[in-house]
């Protein structure tokens, strides 16, 4: 398989059609995921977890693909707990747990440190987030929760809204969006605009874009409402911060009229942007998606570890 042996750093480096065989191969995976079969395909196989940042979702869900696959992992859950407080480089870090697993899922607050792993490691490295950088694996998982509720990611009106300056899974899946030709509408708070470098790969890419500020057209016009919350940990300015949040909710009146099958995405934590309300409506579908996580990361686990689709 192509993807055996490499490194997932950006969604950039995955064509159209290997993320087409990672989400082919997570619907394999689902009764693994749900233990309704068990796996052994990673045996023998160990996973380190180099987690500098917290992490919910992401942390737990990879360690549980590959547990769902037989294989066991290891974790640095606190960086405070590392040489890195001694004055470890995160070059000589990396350099070093390479030598213990078969893999590194990186998550790290700094834009770069991903690729910066890649250099230093003789094993390969998947990045969990960096900074306000990249999060390819969450975009693979809200492309599953996509199709599955669409059957398909071509012919789709996308609206991104919230946080799209600092929000790393929106410039990751802005990017995996034009490779299936969708329309995105993008509607933020005018200091979280979608950044100029995001922006300059979706016109090379023919991409349509819309700017929507006007939060209940963007809504009204989505078949998927992508939402984000305003990230306070990437704010250097209290006062910055305070002037934007809570400047958009998504909740039962905002969200009438919409069409029967549009469905509303976060990559959570949430914190005040979509009401609790939402989540009894039928188009709420973050929970889901969040579930998806497993059989993703064991199907893109077991592709890069093993060379196998299932």
């Amino acid at each position: 398989m192509a993807l055996k042996g490499r490194d997932l750093l950006a969604i950039r480096d995955l064509t159209r059609e290997e993320i087409e065989e990672v989400l082919a191969a997570s619907r394999r995976m689902l009764p693994y995921a749900r233990g309704q079969k068990v796996g052994a395909q990673l045996d023998g196989r160990v996973l380190t977890l180099a987690f500098f940042e917290p992490s919910t979702r992401t942390r737990l869900s990879f360690e549980t693909a590959m547990a769902r696959l037989g294989g066991r992992s290891v974790t640095i859950a606190d960086s405070s707990s590392t040489s890195l407080r001694k004055g470890e480089s995160l070059y000589d870090t990396i350099r070093v747990i390479s030598q213990y697993g078969d893999a590194i899922v990186l998550r790290h607050p700094n834009e770069g440190a991903a690729r910066l792993a890649a250099r230093a490691s003789d094993r390969p490295i998947i990045n969990a987030g960096d900074g306000a950088g990249e999060h390819p694996t969450q975009t693979l998982i809200d492309l599953a929760a996509i199709r599955e509720a669409y059957g398909k990611l071509t012919g789709l009106t996308v609206t991104l809204l919230g946080d799209l300056k600092y929000g790393r899974t929106v410039h990751s899946l802005a990017r995996a969006l034009a490779l299936f030709g969708a329309t995105l509408v993008l509607s933020s708070p005018p200091s979280l605009r979608l950044p100029a470098p995001v922006r300059e790969d979706l016109d090379r890419a023919g991409i349509r874009i819309e700017e929507v500020p006007n939060v209940p057209e963007a809504v009204r016009r989505a078949d998927v409402l992508y939402v984000t919350r305003i990230q306070r940990e990437r704010f250097g300015d209290d006062a910055e911060y305070a002037q934007v949040a809570g400047s958009y909710r998504v909740d039962p009146p905002l969200l009438e009229g919409v069409g029967p099958k549009m469905i509303v995405l976060h990559p959570l934590p949430r914190t005040g942007e979509i009401s609790p309300e939402v989540d009894a409506s039928p188009h709420a579908a973050y929970f889901r998606q969040a579930f998806l996580g497993v059989p993703v990361r064991m199907a893109l686990l077991n592709l890069i570890l093993a060379g196998r689709s299932s």
